[in-house]
C-alpha cells in the first residue's frame, strides 16, 4: 500500500513542473515541449526544452530556452533565449541529435524577437521582432535605444490607446516581420514600412507561411492613430519582402490567426462581425487568394473558435469553449459540405496548443485534477499523455473530483476537500471577463484544488460567460449587476438547500470582473461573511483610466460619466457594505489601475467595515511571481479562515 496521499498546499504548485505546448515534427515522429521549473528563493523560474517521447532534455538548465520551433525535416529545432546579461531574447538554433551539441546564436536583433517559424525549404525562419516606430531599421532601433538607456523619459500621447497591461506604448515599439538564414543568421526586414501593431497582449501565433514558401499572411491592427478604434485585419507580404497588402479591408470586425490551406489555394482566419462586442463569437472564414472573396464557414456552430489549424487540405482542428471545457472539434471543409458543423473530437478537460501531425493531433491538456502536460490525441478521441513530467508529484496529492450541478439552466463546478464537513463552508469563485468562463482546467493563479482544500468552492458560469452561446454571453453586456449576481446567489442557494453549504459561513472571491462581482454583492448582500477583491472593478465611473477604454459603453450600455452608470455601480452602493473585505493589487496593472484598490479601500476603513489591503508592486493584473504568488495565497486563505472557520 502507498503513502496517504496529502493536502495540496501553495507552495505545492511552486514544486510542479510547467510545461507548455509541444510541438512535433511534421510526420509526427517526435515533438519538442518546454517545460518551466521554479526557484522559490530565487523569485524565477527556467524553461528547458525535452524531447519527446522520449523525454530526454535538449537544452541546459543553467538558461530558459523557450518558443521551440522543429524544422520541417525534425532535425533541428529553433528557439528562444537572452543571452547573459541582456533582457531581450534572441533566436538559436540546435540539433535534435543524441550528442552534446551546443545551441548556435543566430540573430542580435536590439529589443528581441519572438514567434519563430521555419520556411518550408528549412533555409530559413521568419521570426517577430520590435523596432521603434520612428527609427524602423534595426541599426538606428539599436541607436535609439542605446541613446535612452538610463535616461528619464516622459511619456507623451495624443493616442487613445498609449498604455497596455503593463507596459507603456509611447516610445512607439513596433513589431516587424524579419526572415533570418538558418546558416548565416542574415536578417531581412519583410515590412520595413510597417507600423502596424500586432496583438499586443501576445503577437505569437498571429501570422503563417504560405505552403511554397512565396508568401505570409498575418494579422495587424488596420487603424491608425489616434486609435479612436480598433480593428484587426489580415494582410500578406512576399517572402522576399515589397509591398505588405490587406487582404480582409471589407471585413466588419476583427480578423485574427491566418492559417494557408495545404495547398495554398485559401486562408482560413478567426473573424467576429460587430466590431466592439466583446461578447462576440470568433466565426471560422476562408479566403480565397485568387478571387479574394471570402465565405463564412461557422456561422450556423454557436460556439467561438479560439485556435484552429489544418489537418490535411479538408479538415480543421478547432479547439473552443464548450460548456466549462476547452474541447477539440474538427471541421470538414469539403466541397460537398455547405455548412460545415464542427464535430466534437475531445472534450475532457481542456487543450490548447492543438498540432496535427502524423495521424494525431498534439497539445497541451490539463484539468481541474490534472495540471498541464504534453499529450497527443488519436483520430477517434482518445488521449495519450506523452509527457508525465507531474506525475509522481500528482500522485502525493489529495485532489478533489469537480462536481457539476446546473442551477435555472446556469451550470456551475463545485470542488470540496475529501473530508470536507456538510453543511460546511463555501467560497463563490467568480471568474474575471465576464466573456470568460470557469473552466475544467488547471489554474496557476486561482487554483481550484488549494482553495478548497481549505474550504469547498463553487464556480459559476454566469450569464456573460464563454462557451454557452451567443445569446447567453451577450446577455451581460448593459447588465453587469443583474443576471450575472442573480446566478451566483441562486447557485449559492441551491447548495444551502441541498445541505451543502452553512448559510453562516459563506464567501465570495474574484478578479478583475469578478472582482467587480465581488463588491457588486457585497453591496447587495450581508449574507457573506467575508469577500476578496482581486484587482477589482470597484468603480464604473473611474473605467475610462483603463488600457483599452474602446468598448466601455457598449459593455456597459451606458457611458461613464452618465448618471444611469450608477444603476450597478459598487461605490455608489458602499453605504450598504458590511462585509469584511481582503483588497489585493498590482500596482502595474493597468487593465484595472491600482486606484480602485486605494479608493475601496479607503471607502471600507472610512465606513468602518473590517479591511486588509495588501499591493504588490512588480505584479501585473495578474500575481505570477513566485514569492508574491505564495504571499497572496496565504493572505487569501488566512482571510478566509479568519471568518468562515
Amino acid at each position: 500500500m502507498g503513502a496517504p496521499r496529502r493536502k495540496i498546499t501553495p507552495r505545492d504548485l511552486w514544486a510542479l513542473t510547467r510545461v507548455g505546448v509541444p510541438v512535433p515534427s511534421a510526420d509526427g515522429r517526435i515533438a519538442v515541449v518546454g517545460a518551466t521549473e521554479y526557484d522559490i528563493e530565487a523569485n524565477r523560474g527556467t524553461e528547458r526544452l525535452w524531447l519527446l517521447p522520449e523525454r530526454r532534455p535538449l537544452t541546459a538548465a543553467d538558461a530558459s530556452s523557450g518558443h521551440p520551433a522543429l524544422r520541417p525535416d525534425g532535425e533541428v529545432v529553433a528557439f528562444l533565449r537572452k543571452p547573459d546579461g541582456s533582457p531581450h531574447a534572441q533566436l538559436w538554433v540546435l540539433p535534435v541529435t543524441h550528442g552534446t551539441a551546443e545551441p548556435r546564436r543566430l540573430t542580435d536583433f536590439p529589443l528581441g524577437c519572438t514567434d519563430p517559424r521555419w520556411f518550408p525549404d528549412g533555409r530559413r525562419l521568419a521570426v517577430l521582432a520590435p523596432v521603434f516606430r520612428d527609427a524602423p531599421a534595426l541599426d538606428a532601433t539599436r541607436a535609439l535605444a542605446a541613446e535612452r538607456a538610463g535616461k528619464p523619459r516622459p511619456r507623451v500621447s495624443e493616442d487613445r490607446l498609449y498604455r497596455f497591461w503593463d507596459r507603456w506604448l509611447t516610445d512607439g515599439e513596433m513589431h516587424h516581420l524579419f526572415a533570418v538564414d538558418a546558416d548565416t543568421g542574415a536578417t531581412v526586414d519583410l515590412t520595413p514600412e510597417s507600423s502596424r501593431h500586432f496583438d499586443l497582449f501576445d503577437p505569437d501565433g498571429q501570422y503563417d507561411i504560405a505552403p511554397d514558401g512565396t508568401e505570409i499572411a498575418f494579422s495587424a491592427n488596420a487603424t491608425d492613430p489616434p486609435y479612436d478604434e480598433l480593428r484587426m485585419s489580415i494582410f500578406a507580404v512576399a517572402a522576399a519582402g515589397g509591398p505588405v497588402r490587406e487582404v480582409t479591408p471589407d471585413h466588419p470586425a476583427d480578423a485574427i490567426r491566418p492559417r494557408y490551406a495545404p495547398d495554398g489555394r485559401t486562408v482560413v482566419f478567426g473573424g467576429k462581425l460587430d466590431l466592439g462586442n466583446m461578447a462576440d463569437r470568433t466565426r471560422l472564414h476562408r479566403l480565397d487568394r485568387a478571387t479574394g472573396h471570402t465565405k463564412n464557414l461557422t456561422e450556423a456552430w454557436d460556439r467561438s473558435a479560439v485556435a484552429w489549424e489544418f489537418v490535411d487540405a479538408r479538415t480543421l482542428v478547432v479547439e473552443a469553449e464548450d460548456r466549462g471545457r476547452g474541447a477539440l472539434f474538427l471541421v470538414d471543409l469539403s466541397d460537398r459540405v455547405d455548412d460545415p458543423r464542427p464535430r466534437a473530437l475531445a472534450a475532457a478537460g481542456t487543450f490548447r496548443g492543438a498540432r496535427p501531425a502524423g495521424g494525431y493531433i498534439y497539445a497541451q491538456h490539463h484539468s481541474m485534477t490534472r495540471p498541464p502536460d504534453a499529450v497527443r490525441v488519436a483520430s477517434d478521441g482518445a488521449i495519450e499523455n506523452i509527457g508525465g513530467f507531474n506525475d509522481a508529484r500528482v500522485a502525493e496529492l489529495d485532489l478533489a473530483e469537480p462536481e457539476e450541478i446546473e442551477v435555472d439552466g446556469v451550470h456551475a463546478f463545485v470542488l470540496r476537500g475529501p473530508r470536507a464537513p456538510r453543511p460546511g463552508p463555501l467560497v463563490q469563485i467568480v471568474h474575471g471577463g465576464p466573456y470568460g468562463a470557469h473552466l475544467d482546467a488547471w489554474h496557476w493563479r486561482w487554483n481550484q484544488q488549494v482553495l478548497a482544500a481549505h474550504h469547498p468552492c463553487a464556480f459559476v458560469n454566469f450569464h456573460g460567460s464563454s462557451g454557452y452561446g451567443q445569446a447567453f454571453a451577450e446577455s451581460v453586456r448593459g447588465d453587469w449587476g443583474g443576471r450575472a449576481a442573480d446566478d451566483i446567489l441562486r447557485a449559492t442557494d441551491h447548495l444551502v438547500r441541498a445541505g451543502a453549504a452553512d448559510p453562516a459561513r459563506l464567501a465570495v472571491a474574484g478578479g478583475s470582473f469578478g472582482g467587480y462581482m465581488t463588491c457588486w454583492l457585497a453591496t447587495q448582500t450581508d449574507r457573506f461573511a467575508c469577500a476578496v477583491a482581486h484587482s477589482a472593478v470597484y468603480n464604473l465611473t473611474t473605467l475610462f483610466s483603463a488600457d483599452v477604454t474602446h468598448d466601455i459603453e457598449r459593455d456597459l450600455g451606458v457611458a461613464p460619466w452618465d448618471l444611469a452608470i450608477n444603476r450597478h455601480n459598487p461605490a455608489v452602493y458602499a453605504p450598504a457594505w458590511r462585509t469584511p473585505t481582503l483588497v489585493t493589487h498590482g500596482e502595474k496593472d493597468y487593465r484595472v489601475p491600482v486606484e480602485h484598490a486605494h479608493e475601496l479601500y479607503g471607502m471600507l476603513k472610512a465606513r468602518r467595515v473590517p479591511a486588509r489591503l495588501v499591493i504588490y508592486p512588480e505584479e501585473t493584473h495578474w500575481i505570477t511571481k513566485p514569492q508574491s504568488s505564495l504571499h497572496w495565497y496565504g493572505e487569501v486563505l488566512n482571510w478566509l479562515a479568519r471568518y468562515l472557520t
